[in-house]
């Protein structure tokens, strides 16, 4: 961006068109990232299959998460230390055979290990995609690849519960897994005869392996993990599981930040983020990330709890916001190929705008269409690819080739943290503010109250000749508390849409604080999408 970039090494072109490699890497990005939420829908019926809990069934997406995460940062690292051709491969084998153990499991206990085989391999899936779209296509043409990325990670998870839930409707949970083993197959043999290893990294020296690094890496994400998924449940802190799990992140965080920042060859290069860019995007990126899981996450449970949608109906009404997410990224391109537009100000347009979709969120009520959900939803995907195909080339163009890959890494893996934070925050906050909100409304109850005593009155008038007077009583009582946990809960789930707006707009100055594109390059990198 300002003076010279860390990136402007001369281009190293790939052997083969950079458009075929894109599919190779993006085959593999989207099977992960779809994975990460197909199996949501499914939790029910895994529970009754393998005759566990539904509460123990949630250690099926927990155990992922987990092993998923603690891959993330460490990817550019393993990268180098085995090749990153020879990585990437390795990794799409890992996941695709663990999904066939997943679909083949008999036991809780059996699924639960798959799935952290699962998370193991496809941890890396994602950054190393990354990585190698933007060293694939020279700097012009980045946003094109930064508009594919974006598909494949914002419309994956928009489409895994609806493809979940059909899935599991017409023919089993473990076809949420096996549909994996042919794309997985396909991805290895593409990457095998597509993908090469960039100079650079043939000549790189990792060093040693970071064994302490690696544990405390997977002791304070594996208990923030287990906390955010498991604290709900658990009544958070009034729980001792939940306070130890607490005590182990903070310490395990602290701990982990002196010794990576101390070690000669850390297995995670935090000194990356002293880049301007890198920080300020992986901030947002991880902001981001909270925002679309966390309403991603409750958005299924309004339509479900408080509309009375079928789990199919509710991922169909929820899937067009990838038509959105699309056409954002085509647009996102276009505008930014005007050299009088600041692509800063596109991405603090694009917040704006998902400010907005929030905010239309925020004015719902239980009797709509789902029109009036499809809207706002379909508002939403455009403005989170306005915003995420700039911002993550803005985050990446001062980053030198050879920090890439753990860059892409540490990215990832915010976006993935800020997403688990977004999930816990917002389903406790729905949970919690319909408590509060029913212990206000039930003051209006009072049989003090002329208004509630007419209302009574008049149900249990109409219920008489059905049910008789005694019966009436008790029932036209019911249906008013029925109603009154109803609205209790619409309230809290506006609160919360209405929450998420001011987030999306206090995230608008943060936007400019990303250096301005100054040189006629950085301006082709960042426009290039078409």
């Amino acid at each position: 961006m300002a003076g010279p970039s860390a990136t402007s090494a001369p281009f190293e072109k790939p052997a083969v068109n950079p458009w075929f490699i894109a599919i190779a890497v993006m085959l593999a990005t989207f099977m992960e990232v779809l994975d990460t939420s197909v199996a949501n829908v499914a939790l029910n019926h895994i529970a009754g299959n393998l005759s566990a809990s539904t509460d123990e069934a949630t250690w099926v997406l927990t155990s992922y998460l987990v092993s998923n995460a603690v891959i993330l940062p460490a990817t550019g690292w393993l990268g180098r230390f085995f090749g990153r051709k020879r990585f990437l491969i390795t990794c799409i084998v890992i996941f695709t055979v663990a999904s066939a153990l997943c679909g083949l499991a008999s036991t809780l206990g059996f699924l639960i290990l798959a799935r952290i085989l699962q998370g193991i391999g496809g941890g890396a899936l994602q950054p190393i995609a990354q990585a190698v779209l933007l060293e694939s296509f020279p700097a012009e043409k980045r946003g094109s690849a930064m508009s594919v990325y974006a598909i494949g990670v914002v419309v994956a998870p928009i489409l895994g519960p609806t493809l979940g839930g059909w899935l599991t409707d017409n023919y089993s949970w473990r076809w949420a897994f096996y549909i994996n083993i042919p794309i997985g197959i396909l991805a290895v043999i593409l990457c095998s005869l597509l993908l090469e290893d960039p100079p650079h990294l043939k000549d790189a020296r990792p060093g040693r392996i970071d064994f302490i690094g690696f544990a405390l890496l997977t002791i304070w994400i594996g208990c923030l993990q287990v906390m955010l998924d498991k604290g709900q449940d658990d009544d958070w802190l009034s729980s001792s599981f939940i306070r130890w799990l607490a005590f182990g992140a903070g310490l395990g965080f602290i701990a982990f930040l002196i010794w990576e920042l101390n070690v000669e060859h850390p297995i995670v290069n935090l000194r990356v983020l002293r880049d301007r860019n890198l920080a300020i995007g992986a901030i947002l990126l991880f902001l981001l990330g909270a925002i679309l899981y966390g309403t991603i996450s409750i958005l299924p449970l309004f339509l479900q709890n408080l509309l009375n949608y079928p789990s199919l109906q509710a991922g169909l009404v929820m899937s067009p916001r990838g038509f959105g997410a699309i056409v954002g990224s085509i647009i996102s391109g276009r505008i930014l190929a005007n050299p009088k537009i600041d692509g800063r100000a596109w991405i603090g347009g694009g917040f704006a705008i998902l400010a907005l979709s929030m905010y239309m969120f925020g004015n719902l009520t239980i009797q709509i269409s789902p029109a009036n959900i499809i809207w706002p939803i379909i508002i939403s995907g455009f403005s989170i690819t306005c915003i995420f195909v700039p911002m993550t080339t803005f985050s990446m163009a001062t980053v030198s080739r050879e920090n890439i890959g753990e860059a892409t890494g540490l990215t990832n893996l915010l976006r993935n943290l800020g997403g688990s934070v977004g999930i816990s925050a917002l389903t406790t906050l729905v949970s919690r503010g319909a408590q509060t909100h029913q212990a206000l409304m039930v003051g209006q109850t009072s049989q003090f109250n002329p208004v509630f005593n007419q209302q009574i009155a008049k149900l249990q008038t109409a219920l008489t000749p059905h049910v008789g007077s005694a019966a009436a009583h008790s029932q036209a009582y019911g249906f008013t508390y029925q109603t009154l946990q109803q609205q209790a809960s619409l309230w809290s789930y506006v609160d919360q849409f209405r929450l998420v707006v001011i987030i999306c707009l206090l995230c608008v100055p943060l936007v400019f604080l990303f250096k301005k594109p100054k040189r006629s390059s950085a301006r082709r990198e960042l426009a290039g999408a078409h």
